[in-house]
């Protein structure tokens, strides 16, 4: 039985990722070709370039890896499949970084459909032939702890 990752454990790996990785990786390039270069100028040319290449090797480096994950989606228990549920290749998870970008310069409703679609799938997913789902052997385990002294405690104040 497959267990799709929903939309909102998807956004939440994402921004994850970004906080993990995007965050830092755009502090060292902004240290190595400044903060605010001349749009079209050689620094910000390299910025560009450099941002799409990092941001290339981290995910299909990590997505066509054994783990088949992002730190974000290992984190939220999540992994990259094909259809069939095998590991993605590199030449796949190559093409379904690129078909991003197509999700997001439409208004992020590449995105959205995951929210809507039977398998959650991304329209990256479709066109990579991807799918996102969970994976019980990463999932970080959440718990509520009840704590019966603070129960005790507020029941005799009030």
């Amino acid at each position: 039985m497959v267990s799709y990752a929903g939309f909102w454990r998807r956004v939440v790996a994402t921004l994850l990722d970004i906080v993990i990785f995007g965050i830092p990786s755009t502090i060292l390039l902004g240290i190595m070709f400044g903060f605010n270069p001349e749009p079209g100028s050689t620094d910000s040319n390299l910025n560009n370039l450099f941002s799409i290449l990092i941001a290339l090797v981290y995910k299909v480096g990590l997505e066509s890896s054994e783990k088949q994950a992002t730190v974000g989606k290992m984190i939220m228990g999540l992994k990259v499949t094909g259809v069939n549920g095998q590991r993605i290749s590199v030449l796949r998870a190559t093409g379904r970084y690129f078909a991003t970008i197509l999700s997001a310069i439409i208004f992020f409703i590449g995105y959205i459909m995951a929210a809507f679609t039977a398998k959650k799938q991304c329209l990256h997913d479709m066109i990579a032939s991807t799918l996102v789902v969970k994976n019980a052997t990463n999932a970080a385990p959440i718990t509520f702890v009840q704590d019966e002294q603070f129960d005790y405690d507020f029941k005799q104040k009030n």
